[in-house]
């Protein structure tokens, strides 16, 4: 379970220390590809925790959500329309429900072993 969370945290450190600068033609891209990924890692975690974490489903969901993400985006600006509004709504509520199951889910754990 730590895994994920050890390689979100190197992976900022990196990201801070480096001097990588995104053109703002590709911000939009960038944006959506980061909050499909941190989706997915969010439902990682909850599936870890829920006890049905698979390896293949999470790779598989990484890279298909980044994809997806990224494909709306570009459909959008090549229609002129901000596509890429819909997914960052979409994941957003993803990662706000992930989010509020672990904490449901580690408070329940924790009030047990409390109460042991």
């Amino acid at each position: 379970m730590w895994l994920p969370i050890l390689g979100l945290i190197i992976g900022i450190v990196l990201g801070l220390s480096a001097d990588i600068s995104v053109p703002d033609q590709y911000s939009n891209y960038l944006s959506i590809a980061v909050l499909a990924a941190l989706d997915t890692l969010f439902g990682g975690i909850r599936a870890h925790l829920q006890g049905v974490y698979d390896d293949k489903v999470f790779v598989s969901g990484f890279f298909f959500n980044i994809i997806l993400a990224a494909s709306l985006a570009f459909l959008g600006v090549h229609l002129g329309v901000d596509l890429y509004l819909a997914a960052v709504f979409a994941f957003g509520v993803r990662l706000f429900q992930n989010i509020a199951v672990i904490r449901r889910l580690a408070i329940t754990k924790w009030s047990s072993k409390v109460e042991k």
